[in-house]
């Protein structure tokens, strides 16, 4: 069972929803590449307002991804793409089905 997860919102500057979208269906193929990554999931929550659902078995697979490739892209393109700061939450899986 997954123990751990993240939870990131992302907030687009206005014109820029299509590039988040993007960069999003970009970062599916490289949590594709991580192993410590069990599900990884961008979804849109209303206009310009996009979050990103991942989970982990372990502790060193949510460290290894909040270190990796997708989190230094998103970095790196977030004053381009975002009105805001990513919002990042560590959390705790409960119950799965």
């Amino acid at each position: 069972m997954v123990k751990y997860a993240l939870y990131g919102h992302l907030k687009a500057k206005p014109g820029k929803e299509a590039e988040v979208e993007a960069f999003l269906k970009q970062g599916a193929e490289l949590a594709r590449k991580e192993s410590g990554t069990v599900t990884w999931y961008a979804i849109k929550e209303g206009e310009g307002q996009y979050g990103i659902f991942d989970t982990f078995h372990d502790e060193a697979g949510r460290e290894a991804h909040l270190n990796g490739e997708i989190a230094k892209a998103l970095m790196a393109k977030a004053g381009e793409l975002l009105a805001e700061a990513p919002k990042i939450h560590k959390i705790d899986v409960v119950a799965v089905k």
